[in-house]
């Protein structure tokens, strides 16, 4: 497959415009087509993926499960000071095994790390992972956020039994997004202290071009930060004022006011990214790496000392077209920060934090 990017290539993607003006990058989790059906612009427009969620009832918490269908190569970016993570060493373009059958994303703090327990049965079940001689062992890397203090009892948290049920779940319909899975505790607006967050979640949005390809993200967004839309730079979701409208937390770090640090690990932005374009372990890497980007374009601060941010990436192969890595990597940042939106937009109130539609005059 050719990597190298062409002069063309690359002035083309020195002049995208916009998202506003690019139809393939719509925010929203369907669009409608000239004929009327509907187009499926999330996580699972990626051929090979399935995506399924378990939102607990007795308190705002749950995990997503990102299921391949077959398998894939990974990677991940971590840049936050504060992560809880499963197999993100495994990862690492210098070690053996080189095929993810599944990724897990979930609230509950460390706790939460226990639902990827789940996944690894339920793939188990299904004779699905790594040939190992005598058995096939399912490749489940994991990421956490904090949810534990939003809606009542901390010991009420997301275990196996959440990971086992989301991956029955999964399907490849249009992503569920908002208040549901590894989003339904999440929180945005933290910098300016306690009592002034909004609700945020779960989002996702997908880039789809004419050759083919296509580029995907999920998001669960539970930042210190503020989320910004990058096409117009306003505050989307964050710290409140007591009239309802948003302080902007960049105003607060240029004002000098003296605002408590954010709490390490009581936060995070935990997400996946995957593309139906085959790339070696190495490349799906570096994918991570570039869509790590969007994080920083849409959540402001981001990659605190107090969020562990992380981000996977899966690349299925299942496009015989191909991309360089440039191209595939500056897409996955464009779907990040759009799902990161996404995850602010489609939130709805819960536990007496509003959500941003809430707060709309």
């Amino acid at each position: 497959m050719r990597t190298m990017l062409t002069a063309t290539a690359l002035i083309a993607l020195a002049v995208l415009p916009p998202r506003a003006a690019d139809p393939a990058a719509v925010r929203r989790g369907t669009s409608q087509r000239e004929d009327g059906k509907a187009v499926n612009s999330t996580l699972t427009a990626v051929a090979g993926i399935k995506v399924g969620h378990h939102t607990l009832a007795e308190r705002p918490t749950g995990c997503t499960v990102i299921l391949v269908d077959g398998d894939a190569s990974g990677g991940v970016s971590q840049r936050g000071g504060a992560p809880g993570t499963r197999e993100t060493d495994l990862l690492n373009p210098l070690n053996m095994v080189d095929k993810v059958n599944a990724i897990v994303l979930a609230g509950g703090s460390a706790f939460g790390l226990d639902a990827a327990t789940g996944t690894v049965r339920w793939l188990e079940e299904h004779n699905i992972g790594w040939p190992a001689g005598v058995a096939r062992v399912p490749i489940v890397p994991a990421a956490i956020l904090f949810d534990l203090g939003v809606g009542g009892n901390a010991k009420i948290r997301p275990t196996a039994d959440c990971g086992y049920k989301a991956a029955e779940a999964a399907t490849t319909a249009t992503v569920q997004e908002g208040t549901v899975g590894a989003g339904a505790g999440a929180t945005v607006g933290k910098f300016g202290g306690a009592g002034r967050s909004t609700k945020a979640g779960i989002g996702s949005a997908a880039i789809a071009l004419p050759n083919g390809l296509v580029v995907a993200a999920i998001v669960a967004v539970n930042a210190v930060g503020d989320v910004i839309d990058p096409a117009t730079g306003k505050v989307v979701a964050g710290v409140r004022n007591p009239d309802g409208t948003f302080a902007d937390a960049r105003r607060i770090l240029r004002s000098g006011s003296n605002t408590p640090p954010p709490r390490a690990g009581e936060n995070t932005t935990i997400g996946v990214v995957a593309t139906n374009a085959k790339l070696s372990k190495a490349l799906a890497a570096r994918m991570a790496l570039m869509a790590d980007d969007g994080y920083a374009r849409a959540i402001s601060p981001s990659h605190t000392n107090g969020d562990g941010d992380t981000i996977f990436s899966l690349a299925t192969g299942r496009w015989d077209g191909a991309a360089a890595i440039t191209v595939i990597g500056a897409l996955a940042a464009e779907a990040v920060a759009d799902a990161i939106v996404r995850a602010a937009t489609q939130a709805t109130s819960v536990a007496g934090i509003p959500a941003a539609r809430d707060l709309r005059k």
